[in-house]
């Protein structure tokens, strides 16, 4: 890749951060993080899994102390709660709440349903490709310390 590509890409990386700054705003005390939590925690569960912290942790590539600090701010608004192992007492399973279903809903089926139409000209394959193309510039930028040292 030539540089002015991965300028180009980098200033692309960027604009895509400001996209998700217009997003439609989120009730009082609700953080995006919890909306992310939500969609992966119905995933989860969509595939047949009993969601526990780590769980999320693995799926969004998050540290354990972090995730849990969220789950706890999202039991304490009552959008989580937990529900002990009846096998093991030390494993603790999450369970969304109506309230955390409602504000699902209304974010991804009501926010996404507007927005399909006005991006409905972006192929799934164009769509595709623009996630691995980012998912592979995050991964190299994390893996590798690149260092500006003066000389």
């Amino acid at each position: 890749m030539t540089t002015e590509n991965m300028k180009a890409l980098l200033d692309a990386c960027y604009q895509a951060k400001r996209v998700r700054e217009l997003l439609p705003a989120l009730p009082k005390g609700v953080s995006p993080s919890y909306i992310h939590y939500l969609d992966t925690i119905e995933e989860l569960e969509r595939r047949g899994v009993r969601v526990k912290v780590s769980d999320i942790s693995d799926a969004l590539n998050l540290p354990r102390p972090g995730v849990t600090r969220t789950v706890k701010e999202m039991e304490d608004k009552g959008y989580l709660k937990k529900i002990a192992s009846e096998q093991d007492g030390r494993v603790t399973y999450l369970s969304i709440t109506e309230s955390g279903r409602q504000l699902s809903q209304v974010h991804n089926t009501e926010f996404f349903a507007q927005l399909a139409p006005l991006v409905a000209d972006i192929s799934d394959a164009d769509a595709a490709c623009t996630i691995q193309t980012i998912e592979k510039i995050y991964k190299i930028m994390s893996e590798r310390k690149i260092s500006l040292e003066h000389r």
